[in-house]
């Protein structure tokens, strides 16, 4: 009998590598994504994009200085903002 997951995803670690955005989720999976699917991260610096944090208990992502925040179980299904994005129109 499967039973559906009712409770959001957490991260338990985030970290920024070679453009992308890493996380390590409570039930073990990495993943990542481009960090240029969100407009404000996608010219930011390396410094900055590296001072990533996770909130609410690791249901969210957050860059204090570039004030983006980005809630986990969204970025796991490829629930990026419409728009124009760094290289696309």
């Amino acid at each position: 009998m499967e039973t559906e997951m009712t409770t959001e995803t957490a991260a338990m670690r985030c970290w920024v590598e070679s453009g992308r955005v890493c996380l390590e989720l409570a039930d073990g999976r990495l993943l990542s994504f481009p960090a240029a699917k969100y407009p404000l991260l996608a010219n930011a610096p390396q410094d900055l994009l590296e001072k990533v944090k996770l909130r609410l208990n690791g249901l969210a992502l957050r860059w204090e200085e570039l004030d983006e925040d980005i809630w986990v179980d969204d970025a796991i299904c490829g629930r990026f903002p419409r728009g124009k994005i760094f290289g696309h129109a």
